[in-house]
C-alpha cells in the first residue's frame, strides 16, 4: 500500500506527498480555489518538478478515470472497495427485475437504502452522479457507495 503524508499549506490549501509501492514519489497540491498541481520527484534528488496543473473539473474527470468510473477491466466486474465503513461496489443490473426501467427517484434509492448511485455505465456511456430522473436499464453497471448494509438493501430493491 502507498504511503500518503498530508500537510496544510497556510493560505494555499493542502499538500499530499505520495510514495507508491513501486517507489515513485508524487506531490499533489490542492489550492483553496480548486486548482490542483501534480509534482514528481526525479531520481534521488529531493527536488520536485511540476508535471501538470488541473482545474477542479479536470481533476474530478481524471479521478474518475483513474478510479475506474469510465473504464473497468473485465476482471473487476464485481470489484468492491472499502474505506473504513464506506464501500464502493460495481453492480451489474440484470433483467428481469422490478428495478429495471425505473428511475432512481421512483425506486427511492437514497431514501429507502441510504446508499448512493455515484455512476451508471452502459456500454461506452458513463454518467457520473446520475440524478433522480435517470432510468436504470438491464445490462448497465452501477457504481454504488454506502455502508455494507445500505448496498445490500439497494441490491435487494434492484433484484426484487
Amino acid at each position: 500500500m502507498s504511503i500518503v503524508r498530508e500537510s496544510d499549506l497556510i493560505g494555499i490549501g493542502k499538500k499530499y506527498q505520495i510514495e507508491t509501492e513501486a517507489g515513485d514519489n508524487m506531490v499533489v497540491v490542492i489550492h483553496d480555489d480548486g486548482k490542483r498541481e501534480l509534482y514528481r520527484s526525479e531520481g534521488d534528488d529531493s527536488e520536485t518538478h511540476c508535471v501538470m496543473t488541473l482545474s477542479d473539473e479536470e481533476s474530478r474527470q481524471v479521478a474518475g478515470i483513474i478510479g475506474g468510473l469510465s473504464y473497468k477491466p473485465k476482471a473487476l466486474e464485481t470489484m468492491e472497495l472499502a474505506l473504513d465503513d464506506l464501500r464502493i461496489e460495481w453492480y451489474k443490473v440484470d433483467a428481469p427485475s422490478d428495478g429495471v426501467n425505473k428511475t432512481i427517484g421512483e425506486l427511492g434509492v437514497r431514501q429507502r437504502t441510504g446508499a448512493s448511485i455515484i455512476a451508471a455505465i452502459k456500454e461506452e456511456d458513463t454518467i457520473i452522479n446520475p440524478g433522480p430522473d435517470y432510468v436504470i436499464t438491464s445490462g448497465m453497471t452501477l457504481v454504488v457507495a454506502g455502508k455494507k448494509a445500505n448496498i445490500k438493501l439497494l441490491k435487494e430493491i434492484l433484484t426484487s
